[in-house]
């Protein structure tokens, strides 16, 4: 019976021991391994996220990435050996508006935010470049230019001349952020020259009569010298804000002759006899007339005194400024101004803007990308009667309340990492992934990527040693940043 039950018992015994084991074995391979665990298999990658619902703002990701094997997702492929410009910054227009905003605030509510604003360190954004408004823009509470008389009245030897209107908040703000980055770039751009110096007298609208280019060329020379008495460096100027728009308050209507005559007769000389070593950026307008920077380029004595053109988006296509490069690759670009209308919408504006102006002036060549400007309140106050009602500022300051909106977060995504000195680098654009990618002088690669193609991709970020992989959904916009 003993022997019986034996060969009763050790099959069944065998039988179970190998049924549990064959079913522990297909549970094992039905499941995938898990990631690497050592933490020197992960690659250094850090992640910035936007997403379309504002759930993720410019918010830093927890994400580990690891080399991956060959897959059947689309890449961007990331080149380093290929470089093209070089970038100046990012950054926004500080208006007349803005400063005030600012100015008002009190002293340590100021201090923090234009630390959070333009400190290069981890826990700040950065901004490395400003437009500033030479006399008002239409964000001043009131036309005013350096220069200004009684009808009737002409100063051409500019004795009466002044910049004390940026005494009161612009000046004073400008230390401070200069105190904080002593490097950054400042631009200076004119919405008009003083009434008494144009065809209808007025501030909005008329034109530089010619008997005082003169007399202007040496307005723009004892404003830069007047600012560098202060301290603030002018890098550049553009010579009219908007030339082919007469209808803003102020403004100012000027040609493209014009502006080439202006430059070489005049301006191009002042600035040679006045050792000014400011550059001279021409144009400042819509990419629908890539004619009009062109033209004066094209003019053999204009061309001597100016570095580039300048570019908003109000008009035309970002891919037209390439024609500008193409035609006279030994110029400079500039994108120097686009808007926000107020209320402004997260998951619109940071898509349109990231696609067409992060992503798309800086693969169109461009050494800058600026918003418009920087702050307002509220009521979208100050602006000039006939200037903008509608000019959402990337923060909203009430007093020492401030929010954030969506041009901040679109402008964080380049200027926290792309530091000034940074490359363009080369990248392919797979559909739906429009991306732009910077070689740091740390030498970190940036890569700012969009997803627009309406759903969640999967995709590699492959550089040639080391590629990863990772997902975006629909209308969000990464950062990332790597060695």
């Amino acid at each position: 019976m003993l022997i019986k039950s034996k060969k009763i018992i050790v099959p069944f015994v065998i039988t179970l021991i190998f049924g549990i084991t064959g079913a522990q074995c297909k549970k094992d391979s039905d499941t995938p391994p898990p990631p690497p665990t050592p933490q020197e298999d992960a690659l250094s990658v850090t992640k910035y996220l936007s997403t379309s619902d504002g759930n993720a703002k410019f918010n830093k990701q927890d994400d580990s990435f690891y080399n991956a094997e060959t897959n059947s997702f689309a890449s961007i492929n990331v080149d380093v050996s290929t470089e093209y410009q070089e970038m100046d910054g990012f950054g926004f227009s500080l208006t007349g508006g803005s400063a005030l905003h600012l100015f008002n605030m009190s002293s340590s509510k100021r201090k923090a935010l234009l630390n959070e604003l333009f400190a290069y360190d981890e826990e700040n954004i950065g901004i490395s470049y400003l437009r500033i408004s030479i006399g008002a823009s239409d964000l001043d509470a009131a036309p005013f230019s350096y220069n200004d008389l009684l009808a009737g009245q002409t100063d051409v030897n500019l004795d009466q001349f002044s910049i004390e209107p940026d005494r009161d908040h612009l000046i004073p703000v400008l230390k401070e952020i200069l105190a904080i980055n002593p490097n950054i770039k400042i631009l200076g751009s004119p919405w008009s020259a003083p009434t008494w110096m144009k065809t209808n007298g007025a501030t909005k609208g008329g034109e530089l009569k010619e008997e005082y280019y003169e007399a202007y060329a040496n307005y723009f020379v004892k404003y830069i010298q007047a600012m560098a008495n202060e301290g603030i460096t002018i890098d550049a100027i553009t010579i009219q804000n908007e030339p082919l728009h007469p209808g803003n308050n102020p403004s100012m209507y000027m040609e493209p002759q014009a502006q080439a005559n202006f430059v070489k007769n005049a301006l191009g000389p002042a600035f040679e006899a006045a050792g000014v070593s400011t550059k001279i950026i021409v144009y400042d307008h819509n990419a629908d007339r890539t004619d009009y920077p062109i033209t004066i380029f094209n003019d053999a004595e204009a061309n001597k005194y100016v570095d580039g053109s300048a570019f908003h988006l109000y008009g035309g296509s970002i891919d037209d400024l390439s024609k500008v490069h193409n035609a006279h690759p030994d110029k400079n670009l500039y994108f120097t101004e686009q808007w926000i209308g107020a209320p402004g919408n997260f998951g619109n504006d940071i898509v349109w803007h990231t696609e067409n102006l992060i992503i798309g002036a800086s693969r169109n060549w461009c050494k800058t990308v600026l918003e418009w400007n920087l702050a307002s309140n509220s009521k979208l106050e100050p602006h000039t009667d006939g200037g903008c009602t509608q000019c959402l500022g990337a923060l909203t300051i009430d007093g020492d309340d401030v929010t954030r909106n969506p041009a901040y977060y679109i402008i964080a995504h380049a200027s926290k990492f792309a530091r000034p000195g940074s490359v363009r680098i080369a990248t392919n654009i797979p559909s739906g992934l429009p991306n732009v990618a910077f070689y740091t002088p740390d030498g970190e690669i940036v890569l700012v990527v969009v997803n627009t193609s309406g759903s969640e991709i999967r995709f590699n970020i492959d550089k040639g040693s080391e590629m990863f992989v990772d997902k975006l959904a629909a209308n969000s916009v990464t950062t990332y940043v790597w060695k």
